[in-house]
């Protein structure tokens, strides 16, 4: 019988592109598992919890008890969730859950009971210094396949707007040894969001699925008024709306506009959303594996939401690793409630150092058939891209009052 013991786990951070967190469990049976535990600007913190604190208490641990080591990191700390508490424990999960497909030598998605879909709808990031800059990035996504794509433009007498890149790199917002401070006026916003809407559609029509990120900088009131002006434009969701630490706000957008709602990239629990699930108050739930207690408890979160005809849409940019979209895509091949994922292509540089068994193609992804969750790490690779540091911009409004970035 094999010994599932845990008997090493390591912490690696590297910077290929970007910061990444993985723990990597060994057993002694010779098997190892990864897990991503990568938190945007706040990478070294995970690193420590990770390195410090849980890993010192899984050596020995049976890596087969899932559920039970999930508990003892939750209730055992006393000090209950938040960012750090749960990008940590996702990292073990996730390893774990790999671990135990890799034993049964089965892809992980058999684990959690098989497909429920042959592949996973994936939308993609269309951005632009401009409307005709905006154009021209979803026609290549369209040329690329995709069927849903998220539309970010800068805000005509605004200097900065969330989710459009500086200059030509790339988009990444973690991209300061300091805070970049942006500006950000609402009103303007407000104003230009129904004029992009009506240009994209006049352009594109209404078979691609258009999706929109306000990036919780809206009050209730302002959200609910920008969800009813584009609720012509059939946005197949508006994203983070407003700051959801009070769950309540989203009631009034929900009485004010038909147009469906997103938010939960940054939450880390069930009790994040477990009004705005239960009263209806939004479409889809954004949690992300990394962030929310791992598979073991994101698949609580996506059971919960299934009650209310909640579906999911999960987070996938750049800030999170290889690791955790390829864990994402067999949990959302696996669930009955899925909606989309998110999908932000990984630089060049970091897919060399996780190779990994996922693929895209017209529009869907696929987790692959390799056992486990299909994602490794080329830890030598890793070892010659070291950290970065690397902070996400703050934001004020034009009279510089500190804002929600």
């Amino acid at each position: 019988m094999a010994d599932a013991r845990i008997v090493e786990a390591k912490v690696i951070v590297t910077c290929p592109a970007r910061n990444f967190v993985t723990l990597k469990v060994m057993t002694a049976d010779g098997l190892y598992g990864i897990g991503d535990g990568t938190l945007n600007g706040r990478e070294l913190a995970v690193a420590a919890y990770l390195r410090d604190h849980v890993v010192p208490c899984l050596i020995g641990r049976d890596s087969e008890r899932i559920e039970d080591t999930w508990q003892y990191l939750y209730r055992g700390a006393y000090w209950r969730r938040g960012p750090v508490t749960m990008a940590s424990i996702s990292a073990v999960d996730v390893a774990l859950w790999d671990l135990k497909a890799k034993r049964a030598q089965v892809p992980l998605y058999q684990l959690l009971g098989g497909r429920c879909r042959e592949s996973v709808r994936v939308y993609a990031h269309a951005n632009g210094h401009s409307v005709e800059d905006l154009i021209e990035s979803v026609a290549k996504h369209i040329e690329l396949g995709y069927k849903a794509i998220r539309v970010q433009a800068a805000v005509p007498g605004v200097a900065d707007a969330y989710g459009v890149p500086h200059g030509t790199k790339t988009y990444e917002p973690a991209d300061g040894d300091l805070p970049r401070e942006e500006t950000w006026s609402t009103p303007k916003y407000l104003h230009f969001m129904p004029k992009l809407m009506d240009v994209v559609r006049a352009k594109f029509g209404f078979e691609v699925a258009l999706l929109h990120d306000s990036h919780h900088r809206l009050t209730p009131i302002e959200a609910a008024a920008l969800g009813k002006s584009l609720e012509e434009y059939q946005l197949f969701w508006l994203e983070d709306l407003t700051p959801a630490e009070n769950q309540d706000g989203f009631r009034m957008i929900r009485q004010h506009t038909t147009t469906p709602l997103a938010v939960g990239e940054v939450f880390n629990s069930v009790f994040d959303c477990q009004r705005l699930i239960a009263e209806q108050w939004i479409d889809y739930i954004r949690a992300a594996v990394t962030h929310a207690g791992g598979i073991t408890h994101l698949r609580r979160i996506a059971s919960f939401a299934d009650l209310y005809g909640v579906r999911t849409g999960c987070h996938g940019a750049t800030d999170l690793s290889p690791v955790c979209m390829g864990a994402a895509l067999h949990f959302d091949l696996s669930i009955p409630n899925f909606g989309i994922q998110e999908h932000m292509p990984h630089a060049a540089l970091t897919n060399e150092v996780f190779p990994h068994a996922y693929s895209y193609s017209g529009g869907t992804m696929v987790p692959g058939e390799a056992p486990g969750h299909g994602v490794d790490i080329d830890e030598a690779l890793a070892a010659k891209f070291p950290y970065k540091r690397a902070y996400l911009p703050v934001c004020r409004l034009e009279d510089g009052t500190l804002h929600s970035w």
